[in-house]
């Protein structure tokens, strides 16, 4: 009989501070972007104060998050803290479950997190984590090991 896998749910504190570098990465990207269009307004000489991405904040963490954590597991918060999103058996997941456990994180995170934190608190859940059937585990050593049937060959000093 196999040995059943063991997986190390990640903490509030480590979710936390990867959502924190996210949310600043992503937010440095756009207020660049904003800035651009700032200067870009005033050359052109149009009155606008705000700029087009006003308001894309949601979306662009949406993307941000789907994108990285369909295609694998983690965003770059995740990635300092060795922490990723898997589904229940604890496997990567695929874009369509990216996009529903990140859209509570990217619209509705006091939400998302207040009923967690209620109706969850045990399992260390955010709502829209159980509704797309994902945990946040760290990140397991064996994860980043390289694969047993696998030879790297790597280039040669001159």
């Amino acid at each position: 009989m196999a040995r059943p896998r063991t997986i190390h749910i990640a903490s509030w504190d480590d979710r936390f501070l990867a959502w924190l570098v996210d949310v600043l990465l992503v937010g440095a990207v756009l207020s660049g972007l904003g800035e651009v269009a700032g200067v870009f307004s005033l050359v052109t000489g149009s009155l606008s104060v705000t700029t087009p991405f006003a308001g894309l904040n949601g979306l662009a963490l949406f993307a941000y998050w789907t994108v990285l954590e369909g295609r694998q597991g983690q965003s770059a918060g995740k990635m300092v803290m060795d922490i990723a999103v898997r589904d229940e058996r604890g496997d990567p997941i695929d874009y369509g479950t990216a996009a529903v456990e990140s859209f509570g994180k990217a619209f509705l995170l006091p939400l998302d997190c207040l009923i967690g934190w209620l109706a969850y608190e045990e399992e260390g859940l955010r709502l829209f984590n159980r509704l797309s059937s994902t945990i946040v585990v760290e990140v397991d050593e064996d994860d980043t090991a390289k694969p047993d049937d696998v030879e790297y060959v790597y280039p040669s000093e001159k």
